[in-house]
């Protein structure tokens, strides 16, 4: 069984390009690996809420490439269950289907990963 690529995204969707390039990243990687595991936590959820007008900053819209996601078979995606809370949002209010997970969960399930890259 191989180890997963694990890419953890933290970072708010604007003011830095680090959500943008943890979105490239993984795309990227998913056509050298075939188990990519995405971790959505902290401001890193604000990354996949519906309804976002970056325009009104300057910012490239980022949100619809998410949906690329699933075509470049990454289908391991996964959310904080205490960043959500934190940040009063539901699972309806993102844009991807994800699945919920406690953090400390997911990394002890992540501790034998090929790799961790935090954005």
């Amino acid at each position: 069984m191989s180890k997963p690529l694990v890419f953890i995204f933290s970072s708010a969707p604007h003011g830095s390009s680090a959500a943008r390039e943890s979105l490239d990243a993984a795309l990227a990687a998913s056509a050298v690996s075939e188990d990519i595991v995405v971790f959505f936590e902290g401001d890193g959820v604000y990354q996949l809420v519906s309804g976002q007008n970056p325009n009104e900053i300057k910012q490239r819209e980022v949100l619809p490439t998410y949906g690329l996601l699933d075509l470049y078979d990454v289908e391991e995606i996964y959310v904080d269950q205490q960043s959500l809370h934190e940040r009063d949002l539901s699972l309806e209010q993102l844009a991807i289907s994800v699945r919920v997970k406690q953090a400390k969960q997911f990394y002890l399930e992540s501790c034998h990963a090929h790799a961790i890259l935090r954005f």
